[in-house]
């Protein structure tokens, strides 16, 4: 209750809330704060997090400015969230992103791990930015230095009235359609229609199909994680949505190995999917693990292909070479 009552409070008080007091009869509506556009929000995934517990590992858990991404990882210091959120924004020059991370005490109370920001003005419109955020106690208090770990976000602002400019894969036009709705919801569809048209923080169902062609071409500087200081790697595609998995074959004793091949994915959620690559050192009696990258599938759906040269996580060195290509699969819809 008391948390229900300071939040009511703060809402009421605190920006981006303004009061207009007419002193003379007129129209003062265009000094009230109006939506000015859209943010886009996925919290893909936090690292190297703070332990709270005595025994165990941390629970974490999110919350983004005024509502809460309660997806509890058990005992995990490197939660994979990928979660996705919208705002409504008013003023794109002065607000920013909070976010905050919790370890989940279960009947007790969320032990605060750390929280990291992000300006809006340090977003460029309709360009999609991939930040590492370090967590710090105390957003006000600079001289921290202490290490709490990183948060991994997407973020992608929309302004009003720019949507000809450039694509949103998010928007309305990707919505699913009235079969759709019925096969999801048992009903004609026609309340779906109307819950879309209002705004909530959790973003709506929204369907992109298509299939995802990865060619993983090379590793550079792998990590030495065999006794004998050799390494044989391979890697392992997996679509953590549908778990579909693959992998590369065995290049023995190389730290730089080159596979150039390529998998395709048929991909039912591109929006709400994401690809884990895991580079391991295949030994006679077993496997060493040698770093991951995790990615989203916004960037590819966005540009329909590009090259990246990703740093592993998880690992002292080491880059992953790979290409991603995006085949939409044409959906009829509604006219």
């Amino acid at each position: 209750m008391q948390s229900t009552i300071r939040d009511a409070i703060e809402d009421s008080i605190m920006w981006p809330v303004r009061k207009i007091i007419p002193i003379l009869p007129g129209d003062y509506s265009d000094l009230e704060l109006k939506p000015v556009g859209m943010l886009e929000v996925k919290l893909i995934q936090a690292r190297d997090l703070t332990n709270k517990d005595i025994i165990g590992k941390s629970d974490p858990y999110a919350k983004n400015l005024s509502f809460c991404a309660c997806i509890f990882q058990n005992n995990d210091l490197n939660p994979i969230w990928n979660e996705h959120y919208e705002f409504i924004i008013e003023d794109a020059t002065t607000q920013h992103l909070v976010v905050r991370i919790y370890d989940d005490e279960g009947v007790q109370a969320s032990e605060f791990i750390g929280c990291a920001q992000v300006l809006l003005s340090e977003l460029e419109p309709g360009k999609v930015k991939d930040v590492w955020l370090n967590l710090v106690k105390d957003l006000e208090i600079q001289r921290d230095s202490k290490y709490r770990g990183q948060v991994h976000l997407e973020l992608l602002y929309c302004p009003f009235g720019m949507e000809n400019s450039f694509t949103n894969p998010f928007s309305s036009d990707f919505s699913m359609t009235s079969l759709e709705r019925v096969l999801k919801n048992g009903a004609n569809g026609t309340d779906d229609i109307e819950n879309e048209k209002a705004v909530t923080h959790k973003k709506r169902e929204i369907i992109i199909r298509g299939v995802l062609s990865v060619t993983v071409i090379s590793a550079e500087d792998l990590p030495i994680v065999d006794l004998m200081g050799k390494a044989d790697p391979y890697v392992v595609l997996t679509m953590k949505k549908s778990e579909l998995k693959n992998k590369t074959r065995v290049v023995n004793d190389s730290l730089n190995p080159v596979w150039n091949q390529t998998f395709d994915f048929v991909v039912e959620d591109g929006l709400h999917d994401m690809l884990i690559l895991e580079v391991w050192d295949h030994d006679t009696f077993g496997k060493d693990y040698m770093g991951r990258c995790i990615l989203t599938l916004t960037r590819v759906i966005l540009e329909g292909e590009y090259k990246d040269c990703l740093p592993l996580e998880g690992a002292k060195s080491g880059k992953l070479n790979i290409n991603l290509k995006w085949m939409p699969q044409p959906i009829f819809r509604d006219s």
